[in-house]
């Protein structure tokens, strides 16, 4: 699944040619003109937001303090483009919560580098934090890592060892495409010589158990799996 990208700046030509270089090299991006369009884009909840400061309705800064004010934009990056070059400017910026501070003129390039370290970290974080929880929940589905335990609709179902950590690993990054590669090194390691059709045969029997729940996890054809995100799923809990 592709990371998506906001971009929210009042001039055309930038937004343009910023778009078509990010788009390049395989993000999705949505763009907004102003401060007020860029809050309605946020529901759409990009996965990393590069903002101007100076624009009309609402300004950078503005967007930028909501945007942290929300637990349910809290957790995006977001880069501030400004044609000033002060430090104040930045440092107002870094204090509001911006993750990230670029001045104009902007470097496709030098902006794609900073998109993908900005990610990357977020990515990082979330890995983090997540190895410290023994609670996922996923809609239908709950696994205790502590006890070993799934449920599917509050009813114990027993995994296999293996099945059991595949499972957990891909529930741990909802909506995120996991590749056969990284399954088969977190599950058996790099020097393991099991096949990636270990992995197909493994998730088949998940979905097996998984009952009329099955489609929780979705093929991506030629890439590998992913867990669905759900709407009403709390997520990962401690």
């Amino acid at each position: 699944m592709k990371s998506k990208i906001l971009l929210v700046d009042d001039e055309k030509d930038i937004i343009e040619l910023l778009q078509y270089n990010i788009e390049q090299v395989g993000y999705e991006v949505i763009s907004a003109n102003n401060g007020l369009e860029a809050m309605e884009k946020i529901l759409e909840m990009p996965d990393l937001i590069i903002l101007d400061v100076m624009m009309p309705v609402m300004d950078g800064y503005e967007v930028c303090r909501k945007i942290r004010q929300s637990k349910l934009t809290l957790h995006i990056p977001v880069i501030l483009l400004t044609a000033k070059s002060a430090e104040s400017d930045e440092v107002k910026g870094l204090e509001l919560g911006a993750d990230d501070f670029i001045t104009k003129p902007i470097s496709p390039k030098k902006l794609i580098a900073r998109i993908r370290a900005n990610l990357r970290r977020k990515d990082n974080a979330q890995d983090d934090e997540n190895k410290g929880k023994t609670t996922i929940i996923l809609g239908p589905l709950e696994i205790d890592r502590e006890k070993f335990e799934a449920k599917v609709d509050g009813v114990n179902i027993h995994f296999l060892k293996k099945e059991f950590e595949i499972l957990t690993y891909i529930a741990l990054k909802p909506g995120r495409v996991m590749n056969r590669e990284s399954i088969l090194n977190e599950i058996w390691g790099e020097d393991s010589y099991i096949t990636e059709r270990a992995i197909d045969v493994h998730i088949r029997k998940i979905r097996e158990k998984l009952g009329k729940h099955s489609d929780l996890i979705e093929t991506i054809k030629g890439v590998g799996y992913r867990i669905r995100d759900t709407e009403n799923a709390p997520g990962v809990h401690s």
